[in-house]
């Protein structure tokens, strides 16, 4: 009987275990702009932040990172976008610290809202892939699951722990 609760326990922590490990978020922050943050970008560097983001590989669950003095940052659509128009944002933040999460595949536009700023560069158009990994269902949710490679060695190394400890049960 004692046998039989002690494995039970084992297989229901087992359960647990992976569970957590294995479903862990897989996601990165960026700070944009890198060590320059967010502002107006070097005098005829109007590409700026557009180079920044290209060289840069963004998925579903990644989160940027706005870093700014005396500005702000808007989400907004892509009209919107071309012609620095900031009457109509998605998302408007003049925080100093904007953390936004991206949270589905697609193409994000983003701006100043200061005066001037979006004319003279300080926009991005953020890409974020589909991960091609994924079966097609978990590509059109928005979600991006992976297992870590040390989620994945835990669990590996707790699976060893169960069936040696189930092996000596057993002897």
């Amino acid at each position: 009987m004692a046998t039989s609760c002690s494995t039970s326990l084992l297989v229901f922590l087992f359960a647990i275990f992976s569970t957590l490990t294995c479903c862990s978020v897989a996601s990165n922050e960026f700070q944009v702009g890198d060590s320059n943050g967010w502002a107006v970008p070097p005098q005829n560097d109007t590409n700026f932040y557009n180079e920044w983001a290209s060289h840069n590989r963004f998925h579903a669950g990644d989160t940027l990172w706005f870093k700014y003095k005396k500005d702000s940052v808007m989400e907004v659509d892509e009209g919107d976008y071309t012609h620095c128009n900031a009457t109509h944002p998605k998302l408007f933040s003049n925080s100093g610290n904007t953390k936004l999460k991206l949270g589905h595949p697609g193409t994000f536009y983003f701006m100043s809202g200061a005066s001037g700023h979006c004319e003279v560069g300080q926009k991005m158009i953020v890409r974020v892939m589909v991960d091609e990994s994924l079966p097609q269902h978990a590509k059109s949710s928005g979600y991006h699951i992976a297992i870590s490679p040390t989620g994945l060695s835990q669990v590996l190394f707790f699976q060893f722990l169960l069936a040696s400890f189930l092996g000596s049960l057993s002897n």
